[in-house]
């Protein structure tokens, strides 16, 4: 198989984006395939909000329609700590932070940090909007350089987050796409080829059969 580079359009914060977690994984996995990760910065600065009552239901709604079609669990721990915090924010920007510490750091294991934060927020109802709680998952991985610059983030750390998220945002619109997930696979003479996210839910073979399509 030919080596092919596929850019995962993303936010940390994106149900769905949780629910495609088995898929990136199995990609991930495949000799001559590599996944750059690209954080759209969807649920951060404008996107961000705060986490009301409304918007709590929402949200446990879809992620209970998440869950049903995909297995992905979202706990009860979840709902009480993070959906049903007093003055709680749904800000997915600390969490693109900390991943792009990472990918400055030891960028093979930005993906694996992805998964072990939406782990943390989903399955243990840690917040992953808190800088802290964000360091200790870090550190606990054994990326304690990059913890530390959470906690105490320079302007080159944010002016890198700022730069990522607009070369992603960026490929959404060459793509003519507009939520995530969403895959984008460089082809020939490097025309980029939209992968939807519904490919990223369906069998990995067929997923893995589109990335190599081109």
């Amino acid at each position: 198989m030919p080596n092919v580079t596929v850019t995962y359009l993303f936010d940390p914060l994106c149900g769905w984006c949780y629910a495609a977690a088995p898929a990136l994984k199995f990609l991930q996995a495949q000799e001559g395939v590599d996944v750059v990760l690209a954080p759209t910065g969807l649920f951060a600065g404008a996107g961000a909000r705060p986490m009301d009552a409304q918007f709590a239901a929402y949200a446990w709604s879809n992620d209970q329609r998440i869950q049903q079609l995909t297995g992905q669990p979202f706990t009860q721990a979840y709902r009480d700590r993070i959906l049903g915090a007093a003055e709680g924010r749904f800000d997915s920007g600390p969490a693109t932070l900390a991943l792009t510490a990472v990918a400055q750091a030891e960028p093979e294991r930005e993906l694996d940090v992805l998964h072990a934060l939406q782990r943390a927020r989903y399955v243990d109802g840690s917040d992953t909007g808190n800088a802290q709680v964000l360091a200790d998952v870090l550190t606990a991985l054994g990326l304690a350089d990059a913890a530390a610059r959470v906690v105490a983030p320079d302007a080159a750390l944010h002016h890198a987050v700022a730069d990522r998220v607009a070369k992603a945002q960026a490929a959404l619109r060459a793509v003519g796409a507009r939520g995530v997930p969403q895959l984008v696979v460089a082809g020939q003479g490097g025309a980029l080829r939209l992968i939807g996210g519904d490919a990223l839910l369906g069998p990995h073979e067929n997923l893995l059969a589109q990335v190599v399509a081109g």
